[in-house]
Formats: structure tokens, C-alpha cells, sequence
């Protein structure tokens, strides 16, 4: 069922599913996607007795701003911000968090600052939390060539290119993220429809701006941002996953992330797959899922 709810500085669509007393699990879609991705792993998930709520990220399908004065952040604290207030606002004290791209980012950062409030944690590529301060040192060749889409967000030009083809561009990051993932075009427009949002050109160019430090945050966020800003240790029992074929991040990039968690700690490699891991392979998606459920 499709509800609404006032979270924070946003009023968040989210799919709610399953029974309302059983083990919450809160699904967070990246960019550029929106809920669509788990339409497999949501209900293999109620059917194994779980409550699963799968809300749109700010900026993306029907979610939206309260106030014309917020900041349209796209920040790492706004996103992992929206996430708290969320469940704050469903009365949700505990959940597993699972997710990937900003999703995964925003699970990361509630598991990381308020551990108390994740049962367990699946994130997709690893450890998420963003060092800013270290985002200034170029990277290899290789790596470079795979992060041009947000150098390109850097300037009025990709701003510009964005707001003109958001759904031809976000189309070439789904094929090139996902080399080994064949969708066909209605599962592509189907999401892409999330991509009309009014806001989200202005989230997603802050979102690659302000991870660089070119631009300020918002200063409503400046308490958590500094927080994350020492790369704080997640204690929560966690299982990583990582596609082969992953366009973004290289297989080998979240090998040494280990050091970042305290607890329970798995991390799997999945073959045949890239970026979109819940859409890609929804079975070993909603797998780790229930190996934190039943932990």
C-alpha cells in the first residue's frame, strides 16, 4: 500500500507491505532509481514474514519538500537525516536498513550515528560514508574515467544537460553501471518517471557538488556532517554485498572495508552483476536480508 507521512523536512511516499507488528525492514533505492528496484525483494520478504517499507528518496517520485525555504540538499547528513526522521515518524524504533547508492549511504550513516536503531545493516558497495576532506586527491586513471558523470555535475553544463534529457541520461547510467543487466524499456521508464520530481535536478547536482567540498551544505546539517566527517565506525551486525560487474565501484574497491565495522561482519561478491543490486538480483539481495533477521 502507498502511504504518506510528514518526516522531517519532507513529506515521504513509501510503499508499506506486511504485517505491521512483524520485523521492520526499511529498503532505500539510489540514484538514479526509486522504489521500483525492489519490486522482486519486497515481496519475498513479506512472504518470509517481514514488514517492509520502501520510501522515495528526497527528490525523486512523489515525495516532497514542506517548505519552499528548505535547502534542496542532496548532502550525506540529508539524506541519512530523512532517514531517522522517517522512522521517527512511523513510530519505528528499530529496523534493518538495506540499500545501495544514496540509499545505501543514508543506511549507512543511521547505523553509523545512531546504532540503537539498526537491527542490522545490508549495504550494497560497502562502507558509504563519504571523506570529503579526502575527496580532493585524484584517484587512478581507471577510476576517474568512472566517476566523469559527477565531474561533469560539477559545472553548468551538466546541470543544464541533466535538466534538458533526465531520462535519456539517466538511461546511459543504468547500461553503463550495469553492463551485464539486460531491462527492458518499461522497467526503465517506469522508474524514470521518479526523475520528473521539481527537485530533483537541484538534489542531485548538490549531491555531487558538495561531496567534492564545492559547495556549502546545509547549516541545519553542519552537526551531522561534522560526525561523519571522522568517518565513524558502524557496530552493527552488517553483510556487504558487491557486484562483479559493478560500473561505479570496482569489485576490488570494498575489500578493505572490513576496518570500518566493529560487529558481525560478511561481505559477498555477486557475479553477473553490477550497480542495481535489489532490481539485478533480487534473491541474493533479500537472502542477506533474512541472515540478519534470523541472526
Amino acid at each position: 500500500m502507498y502511504r504518506e507521512v510528514e518526516a522531517g523536512v519532507l513529506r515521504i511516499a513509501y510503499l508499506d507491505q506486511g504485517d505491521p507488528q512483524a520485523m521492520p525492514v526499511v529498503l532505500l533505492h539510489g540514484f538514479p532509481y526509486d522504489i521500483h528496484a525492489y519490486a522482486e525483494v519486497a515481496p519475498r520478504l513479506v512472504g518470509e514474514g517481514y514488514r517492509v517499507l520502501v520510501p522515495f528518496l528526497r527528490g525523486f517520485g512523489p515525495t516532497r519538500f514542506l517548505s519552499a525555504q528548505t535547502m534542496r540538499s542532496g548532502q550525506q547528513a540529508a539524506l541519512g537525516s530523512d532517514l531517522l526522521a522517517f522512522m521517527d515518524a512511523l513510530a519505528m524504533p528499530r529496523a534493518i536498513l538495506a540499500g545501495y547508492d544514496w540509499g545505501g549511504r543514508a543506511a549507512c550513516v543511521v547505523a553509523a550515528l545512531w546504532p540503537e536503531r539498526a537491527i542490522g545493516l545490508v549495504s550494497a558497495t560497502g562502507y558509504n560514508i563519504q571523506d570529503i576532506a579526502a575527496a580532493v586527491e585524484p584517484l587512478s586513471a581507471q577510476m576517474e574515467h568512472r566517476l566523469w558523470y559527477q565531474y561533469y555535475f560539477h559545472g553548468d553544463r551538466g546541470r543544464a544537460g541533466l535538466e534538458r534529457d533526465r531520462a535519456g541520461f539517466c538511461r546511459l547510467l543504468w547500461k553503463l553501471w550495469s553492463p551485464s543487466w539486460h531491462f527492458d524499456e518499461a522497467s526503465y521508464l517506469r522508474s524514470a518517471q521518479s526523475f520528473d520530481n521539481p527537485d530533483f535536478v537541484e538534489v542531485t547536482i548538490h549531491s555531487y557538488r558538495h561531496r567534492f567540498g564545492l559547495v556549502p551544505g546545509d547549516p541545519a546539517l553542519q552537526a551531522i556532517e561534522a560526525r561523519l566527517a571522522t568517518q565513524p565506525t558502524i557496530r552493527v551486525p552488517t553483510i556487504v554485498l558487491h557486484g562483479r560487474d559493478d560500473g561505479v565501484a570496482p569489485i576490488e574497491s570494498s575489500l578493505r572495508h572490513q576496518r570500518f565495522f566493529s560487529d558481525r561482519y560478511e561481505r559477498r561478491e555477486i557475479d553477473l552483476a553490477g550497480h542495481n543490486l535489489p532490481q539485478e538480483t533480487p534473491v541474493a539481495f533479500a537472502d542477506a536480508i533474512m541472515a540478519l533477521g534470523r541472526g
